[in-house]
């Protein structure tokens, strides 16, 4: 099916958005340096104070923002699509901490410090988790209904959070390198390390993009088995991809919150239940939500705030009203 005029002029202007916060994010921070020379620096790179500054320390964290929102966004509407759980995302599902904990455990235990392997050890702790919780939740005769998925979310993300903290409190040179990584930031992010989990990440995107209209199907629970479709199989090839988009996410930018609860509920409000439609939405509305959590606080308040504090600030109260307006008591 061909994509519809006005989705093409929404992406559009979704692209357009992300470009002028790209330019903003790039030209704003502690450093003082004008326009012109941060234009320069971007067409004709050198060995200036402002190419440094532009090249190692605003580009790397500019394309951070943009692949861990995209990620997180499209892993949140992948889940909430196959699981049929409006509050289902890789953080309140325990994803997130399933791929942080695995890193931390991999930098702390065994001393990896290779970005791929990071990359790929936070896509197996991502998974690990996701079964787990998934099995939590599917316990008993009711199945896996939505509190039921939501409690076990909290009890993963909530011990392996905790086992987590417990390690980096014992290991001072680990926390020193996760600092700030641990509360999702995408501040210090190395253009090597960036350019070595991007590829992973658009890849992953890009199969999803490419399934839109199967997880349309799969949104409909069991009446798509009647369609025809092999629900246990493709059930795993989401949970794949979710592993993949959050591990890759959590790798770069640790454990955003909430990106990929907010980002494809707006989008299903704006363009409706077609995935085919919320998932590129999504990718774009999570690049541009995390890029403006890191920009707005040293634009507006010259504050270098991690990004997971703005969209928990965000988010928190977005999931509350969400859990009041589908009844999650009910569930």
């Amino acid at each position: 099916m061909r994509p519809a005029p006005g989705d093409i002029t929404g992406l559009f202007a979704g692209m357009a958005v992300l470009v002028l916060l790209m330019v903003l994010s790039i030209g704003t921070g502690s450093s003082d340096i004008s326009w012109s020379a941060m234009i320069e620096a971007l067409r004709d790179p050198g060995d200036t104070r402002a190419d440094l500054v532009v090249w190692q320390v605003r580009l790397p964290r500019v394309l951070a923002a943009i692949g861990a929102g995209a990620a997180l966004a499209v892993a949140g509407a992948i889940m909430q699509a196959v699981t049929g759980n409006p509050l289902a995302e890789p953080g309140l599902m325990g994803v997130n901490a399933g791929a942080a904990f695995a890193v931390v455990i991999a930098l702390s235990a065994f001393e990896v410090t290779a970005s791929g392997t990071l990359t790929f050890v936070a896509m197996i702790g991502a998974g690990c988790a996701a079964a787990l919780v998934y099995s939590l939740g599917a316990a008993g005769r009711s199945g896996p209904t939505p509190i039921k998925l939501i409690l076990a979310g909290v009890i993963a993300a909530t011990f392996l959070g905790a086992v987590t903290n417990a390690i980096l409190l014992f290991d001072a040179q680990t926390l020193d390198t996760v600092r700030f990584w641990t509360v999702g930031s995408v501040r210090g992010r190395d253009l090597g390390q960036v350019v070595a989990v991007l590829p992973w990440i658009a890849l992953a995107v890009s199969v999803a993009l490419g399934l839109g209209r199967q997880f349309t199907t799969l949104s409909l629970g069991e009446s798509a088995r009647g369609l025809g479709q092999n629900l246990k199989a493709w059930r795993g090839i989401a949970a794949a991809l979710v592993a993949a988009l959050a591990g890759g996410a959590v790798a770069m930018a640790g454990p955003l919150a909430f990106v990929g609860l907010v980002v494809p509920h707006i989008t299903r409000m704006i363009v409706g239940p077609d995935y085919a439609r919320i998932l590129p939405f999504s990718a774009v509305g999570g690049a541009a939500l995390v890029l403006a959590a890191d920009t707005a606080p040293r634009a507006i308040l010259a504050v270098d705030l991690p990004a997971g504090v703005a969209t928990a600030l965000i988010g928190a109260p977005f999931f509350v009203w969400l859990a009041r307006r589908h009844g999650v008591d009910r569930g």
